[in-house]
């Protein structure tokens, strides 16, 4: 009688059990989701959730206003109520919901147990006005798999501000990131601002106004505690260069990225008001110049940068970079391309020139359960990716282990960034996803 041998490691060979195990391993990892615009509860009307949110949501508006007959400023001259009834009106009852964006609202309202072919919104907007806020917060984050967010906190938000300084007790799943955009894009008017604040600066750029910027950021850091700083850039933007733009990246932000050990997040890419009259709805997308990151990180080789870009085309660019610079790491499939079919190619792509050394995905959401299409769409996608590499991978006669593939789907999902940002003065991000990665290794699955 023979005893068989058991396998700790739980190698895999055959196809059709590798496809399951990686598609239920990816379904229930740990995620942090490294870029939202959520704030939690305690920011009181900042904090956005329900059908009609969801609904007035920019990606609906701009597929809106191309399918009716009315004007932008008619919608704006709306209510937020009456722009939701328009909203569903014209994209899931006039119309099929076959956009990434509308069939995300399906996908919520299926979640909640809600009947998306309904011909109004009053059950939606019943079952949303009957919840309260902090159970709907805990369930929305377990159905989406997310224990930490990183939020985005604008540098001159007054109301958010208020909060801050107010001494409120925020949410320990939700990380601060220093949003820098007014820093890096609009010096004159920010230094304006900075003045009102008692801050010595004018708009000439002189040592004093850098120092005092540095100062203004020190306080903030010490305020928020952030993971990290980060900026949105134009397309048209260049390193080296003699602006504005390169002035404060060099004299302001890299400088407080070192002195605090932050790392810097760059979101390249956008055009904004192609359309202004859509407002928000009416920015576009242009292809930018990576050799200027590459020079960022080849000047600035102590400073940790996080990237990613707006353009399709500047993807394959991006890889490359990455892999020349150790500082660089790639994140995300941002705004236009958060659609199942560029999802895919570009982590595939990402998979096949870096391994697992990049952030597949982050949520951009704005309204809170937008956290469960976005992230349950992409699981989907990342899965598949996956079991390609992998299959490949068996196909060139190497075995894969269920310990390796669960290693993998949490570097993926939040080991990266975790290490990213390591070492930081964030409150539990550390804590709470190292908990989370090593119930994941010893096999424990959790149910969302």
């Amino acid at each position: 009688m023979t005893t068989k041998k058991t396998d700790p490691q739980g190698t895999l060979r055959d196809v059709d059990e590798l496809r399951r195990e990686v598609t239920g391993i990816v379904k229930t990892a740990p995620v942090i989701d490294v870029h939202t615009h959520l704030l939690p509860p305690v920011f009181g009307e900042q904090s956005l959730f329900g059908i009609d949110e969801l609904l007035t949501y920019h990606y609906l508006i701009a597929e809106t206003l191309r399918s009716t007959v009315v004007t932008p400023a008619q919608f704006w001259n709306m209510s937020k109520i009456e722009q939701a009834d328009l909203v569903w009106k014209t994209l899931f009852v006039d119309n099929t919901p076959l956009s990434e964006a509308t069939r995300g609202v399906v996908t919520v309202l299926t979640s909640f147990g809600l009947d998306p072919n309904s011909p109004d919104l009053a059950e939606a907007r019943a079952f949303f006005r009957s919840r309260n806020i902090n159970e709907h917060l805990d369930f929305v984050l377990g159905l989406a798999g997310v224990t930490d967010v990183v939020m985005t906190n604008e540098l001159f938000n007054a109301q958010e501000s208020s909060v801050w300084e107010g001494g409120a007790e925020i949410d320990k799943r939700f990380h601060a990131a220093l949003r820098l955009d007014r820093l890096t894009n609009d010096w004159p008017h920010t230094a304006a601002k900075l003045s009102q604040l008692g801050y010595q600066v004018d708009a000439n750029k002189s040592s004093q106004a850098a120092s005092e910027v540095r100062r203004f950021l020190g306080e903030r850091i010490a305020a928020l505690k952030p993971v990290c700083m980060a900026a949105s850039l134009p397309a048209e933007f260049k390193f080296p260069c003699d602006n504005d733009q390169v002035w404060m990246l060099r004299e302001v932000v890299l400088p407080t990225a070192r002195e605090h050990e932050l790392a810097l997040a760059l979101m390249i890419g956008v055009r904004r008001g192609v359309n202004p009259a859509l407002r928000a709805a009416g920015d576009g997308v242009a292809k930018a110049d990576v050799g200027s990151l590459e020079h960022l990180c080849g000047e600035y080789p102590e400073v940790r940068f996080l990237a990613t870009y707006l353009s399709r085309e500047n993807q394959h660019e991006l890889c490359v970079a990455a892999r020349k610079f150790g500082n660089l790491m790639p994140f995300g499939c941002w705004w236009f391309l958060n659609n199942p079919s560029i999802v895919s190619e570009i982590t595939q792509e990402r998979l096949e020139l870096l391994g697992t050394r990049f952030i597949p995905q982050h949520s951009d959401a704005r309204i809170l359960e937008q956290l469960i299409y976005k992230w349950q769409h992409s699981r989907d996608v990342i899965a598949s990716c996956l079991c390609q590499s992998y299959e490949h991978l068996l196909q060139s006669g190497r075995a894969v282990t269920k310990v390796e593939i669960k290693r993998d789907v949490s570097r993926l999902f939040a080991g990266n960034f975790r290490e990213w940002v390591g070492g930081m003065n964030a409150r539990t991000i550390t804590d709470v996803a190292a908990d989370s990665t090593r119930q994941t290794e010893d096999d424990v699955v959790t149910t969302y």
